[in-house]
């Protein structure tokens, strides 16, 4: 068992605490959005059904991608992978019934605008306790993007702490597989957008780079289909997103009370999301003046 020391006005040692059950394990997972919380969920696990190869829980994320999230409250090892992949490819074969659960579905995101008829990527998302690094091995090896992270619990009193880890593969020195995913980048936008406005969101991006760089924050950039997100490992701080051809606003991952405390005027918070969202007008919208979201959205993730 592994201990958690928390050190808050003294040291508290704190015992690691395992899920009792699976049911416990969904329960606290879906209960913390942050883990998932670019990941709008269309179908939650229905139980006792004797359907195979469906998976159990089904999700659209931000960039239309169809998510599989399979749980396991058990190590997991390479042995998962045919398991997620067989539920993908349900995925790719079944689009009338994906696109049956997401017109279904209630409380749909207001920003999210998903072409069916184009066709749709299709993204594996593995969580439990402890998963085998020879799972990474495995990974390597298929088409379909896949995310595994590791959650475990520590409690102290009616207090829950969650430990999330997600496990990168080391390419280094390793032969690359050719997946025929799309590379995003300011050439990618071009082909849906309007030149200038591509122009200008690669601009803010930069803008918001450079001051990454002088505050001398952890973060990674990473471009996506539909935004260009600022991330610590596994969780976004904030972005540049696409709300149309032309538009484009800041998003800044806050509670609605934590955006309001930074005291600067945003223009909408997306309850769905959990964001403070600006919308940018090119010329305009100074990223200097929202530093203050900037640091509290960065602070929510290092703790300062």
């Amino acid at each position: 068992m592994a201990n958690l020391f928390w050190k808050a006005n003294k040291t508290v040692s704190l015992l690691e605490t395992p899920f009792k059950t699976e049911e416990e394990f969904e329960r606290v997972i879906f209960g913390t959005p942050e883990i998932l919380e670019d990941i709008f969920l269309i179908k939650r696990q229905i139980r006792g059904g004797s359907k195979q190869g469906i998976p159990d829980i089904v999700g659209i994320d931000k960039e239309g991608k169809i998510c599989i999230v399979e749980m396991k409250n058990v190590t997991v090892d390479s042995k998962i992978i045919p398991q997620v992949l067989e539920y993908a490819i349900w995925a790719d074969q079944n689009p009338d019934s994906i696109t049956k659960l997401w017109l279904e579905a209630e409380d749909k995101p207001e920003d999210l605008s998903i072409n069916w008829e184009d066709g749709h990527d299709v993204r594996i998302i593995v969580i439990a306790p402890t998963i085998s690094r020879t799972t990474l091995d495995a990974v390597g090896k298929i088409a379909y993007p896949v995310d595994l992270l590791e959650v475990k619990r520590w409690l102290e009193g009616k207090n829950q702490f969650l430990l999330v880890n997600k496990l990168e593969e080391n390419k280094k020195g390793k032969p690359s597989v050719t997946t025929g995913l799309e590379e995003y980048n300011s050439k990618f936008y071009l082909k849906t957008r309007n030149a200038e406005s591509v122009k200008q969101f690669m601009r803010y991006v930069k803008e918001v780079e450079a001051l990454v760089k002088r505050q001398k924050w952890a973060l990674e950039t990473k471009f996506n289909k539909e935004y260009c997100g600022f991330k610590a490992g596994f969780f976004l701080a904030f972005g540049v997103h696409w709300l149309s051809s032309k538009r484009f606003f800041f998003f800044f991952k806050l509670s609605e009370k934590e955006a309001k405390r930074t005291k600067v005027k945003y223009d909408k918070y997306d309850n769905l999301w959990k964001q403070a969202i600006v919308y940018i007008q090119p010329g305009e919208t100074k990223v200097k003046k929202l530093l203050p979201l900037f640091e509290m959205a960065y602070g929510r993730l290092s703790g300062d």
